[in-house]
């Protein structure tokens, strides 16, 4: 992929993580607690793979932990995939995928048959619930024994209604605040994208496939812990939550 040498691939990996913070301001506690999990079950030099990997946050911090890990990172994303090559071209520990999570071909455009942890952040809610167990099929079917898949994402509880809606003002409540002293949102940081000269085309190509946005099912960590368990592992549980977000961990 060619990359412009003037991009500050640092600068854009920043101004992300700001938006992201934005919505999940526990964003990075919830990456260290996943990274503590990675070493406490397949230690400090870990084959992984980045699931939906975006703009590659998981593998940048995996790496800045655990210097001997290796990372692929798989997504379809072609604006945040740029980032990703951008960020990590000359990198031997990192392999950047390009495919389609709702193909069921995916896992053979991979270099490796199995991993020792498969991890995703802020994704799978794209997904509808029938196709999220198909994919959670597959990934199991990537993880080693004794291995671990970790999905950190909204995962939401119907059984407390009012719990969620007080949790839900205070988030807007406090969002609204940080936007009024310059915090980007999702469609503020994409209008930004969309006029940077290496971003520019990647982004319309980007749109072309997802459209604005598309949220799909967010159920709740119990649906997702049963599923898991269902399509092949032998535990699941989550490991850490914040009154809106869930890292659950399945192990193999």
């Amino acid at each position: 992929m060619t990359t412009s040498i003037g991009t500050d691939w640092n600068a854009w990996q920043e101004s992300w993580d700001r938006q992201q913070e934005w919505y999940m301001p526990d964003r990075e506690e919830r990456f260290r607690v996943m990274l503590d999990m990675v070493e406490a079950f397949v230690g400090t030099a870990p084959r992984v793979l980045d699931l939906a990997c975006g703009t590659g946050t998981i593998t940048a911090r995996l790496l800045a932990r655990f210097p001997d890990a290796t990372s692929t990172g798989i997504d379809l994303d072609p604006a945040l995939l740029t980032i990703a090559h951008g960020t990590f071209d000359g990198d031997e520990r990192v392999t950047l995928v390009e495919a389609d999570l709702k193909d069921p071909d995916w896992p053979a455009r991979l270099p490796h048959e199995t991993y020792d942890a498969v991890l995703t952040a802020t994704a799978l809610h794209w997904f509808h619930a029938e196709p999220l167990q198909a994919l959670y099929g597959r990934i199991a079917g990537l993880v080693r024994h004794g291995g671990v898949f970790m999905n950190a994402d909204h995962m939401v509880d119907d059984t407390t209604p009012r719990i969620n809606a007080a949790e839900r003002t205070l988030r807007h409540a406090r969002m609204d605040r940080a936007q009024k002293d310059g915090a980007l949102d999702w469609a503020d940081w994409w209008q930004l994208a969309a006029k940077d000269p290496v971003l520019a085309e990647p982004t319309a190509r980007r749109f072309e496939i997802y459209g604005d946005h598309a949220d799909g099912d967010m159920p709740s960590a119990a649906w997702h812990a049963r599923v898991l368990r269902e399509q092949g592992f032998a535990e699941a549980r989550p490991v850490w939550c914040s009154p809106s977000d869930t890292l659950l961990l399945a192990l193999k």
